[in-house]
């Protein structure tokens, strides 16, 4: 029995860490931001921040955040990220290293994806 609930609170914790939203982070979108005073993160993969570039931020995918935390400046930050997923676990992972994240987007890829598959079908027919 103790067992089972052990196992329960754990799967419970990750749950959390993973789909809670996090509280007191909120959406802004880029071009209501001040750029000048936030530090843009983007911790989308390569892959998805090579295809819609964002000017300014500091480009660190979610899996190498714990190893170049040291590239990131002091400051108020602001994460991109492609999912609520990520935006989650890389605030959360922001927080526990002591930044502030005053806000955070998800960019919408699927556009992107849809635009590019759209073209090859042209280039395919004609």
């Amino acid at each position: 029995m103790k067992f089972l609930i052990l196992i329960t609170i754990i799967v419970s914790i990750i749950l959390y860490k993973r789909y809670f939203p996090v509280l007191g982070v909120h959406f802004i979108k880029l071009k209501d931001l001040e750029v000048d005073k936030i530090i843009i993160i983007d911790i989308r993969d390569y892959n998805e921040s090579y295809k819609d570039p964002i000017k300014g931020s500091i480009n660190i995918p979610i899996s190498y955040l714990n190893r170049n935390i040291k590239e990131i400046p002091d400051g108020d930050l602001y994460i991109v990220a492609s999912s609520s997923l990520e935006k989650n676990v890389g605030i959360r992972f922001f927080r526990q290293k002591g930044f502030r994240v005053v806000g955070y987007f998800i960019s919408d890829n699927s556009k992107i994806s849809l635009k590019e598959n759209s073209l090859k079908i042209k280039n395919n027919c004609c």
